[in-house]
């Protein structure tokens, strides 16, 4: 159970990131995702690029004028501006609470196909101590749930993913670390309005 003190400042985290009138920068691109954006402008695919446009983001003038928080990637909690100032330092001084994304993807759940449950508990507890030592305030896990005309989601996929959830919100509250908490149903496919948000709904109830 987390502390007194720490409660104190999970609550405050969690004040912060929902500030009336502002929103969160998700730059949490991994490396893969990042490169398909720049080659599909000619950019090279190196760490000093990907480091220059994170740069300039972070840099842009009043940028915590309409952001509380930033996600961030494990690389890029990791690196400096130019001039050999943390990311993370810059954010801060900038009124903006630094976060990292820390689920590893998705994999196929075994026994039912078409379905995926968020990877990235092992070792989490570990991993989110040492963010929170870099300067992480919150931290960010997205698990997938998929709609289609055969039942999906099933409750195995449902449940499991609604336990890695529980697991990880644990883990960032024990590490000090406000955790949010995406369970993404995709609208995507041919269901109604009405299915989404019966799906929707089961999801949320299950999670929350």
């Amino acid at each position: 159970m987390p502390t007194a003190m720490n409660t104190d400042t999970l609550i405050a985290t969690a004040c912060a990131l929902v500030a009336r009138g502002k929103g969160l920068l998700a730059m949490d691109e991994s490396t893969g995702t990042i490169g398909k954006r720049f080659d599909a402008h000619g950019i090279a695919q190196t760490e000093a690029m990907r480091r220059a446009w994170r740069e300039l983001l972070i840099d842009t003038p009043g940028l915590g004028h309409a952001i509380s928080g930033a996600i961030l990637h494990d690389e890029t909690i990791r690196q400096s501006t130019q001039a050999g100032k943390p990311f993370v330092g810059v954010l801060a001084e900038a009124g903006i609470v630094p976060g990292i994304k820390v689920d590893a993807g998705t994999s196929a759940l075994a026994l039912h196909d078409g379905e995926t449950v968020t990877e990235g508990l092992d070792g989490l507890g570990q991993r989110l101590t040492e963010y929170a030592a870099m300067g992480a305030r919150f931290a960010k896990w997205r698990a997938v749930l998929r709609i289609d005309a055969g039942g999906l989601p099933s409750s195995a996929c449902i449940a499991a993913n609604a336990d890695a959830l529980a697991r990880y919100a644990a883990l960032c509250q024990q590490a000090g670390l406000v955790p949010i908490v995406e369970p993404e149903v995709l609208a995507d496919g041919d269901h109604t309005l009405q299915r989404c948000e019966a799906v929707t709904t089961e999801v949320l109830h299950q999670v929350f």
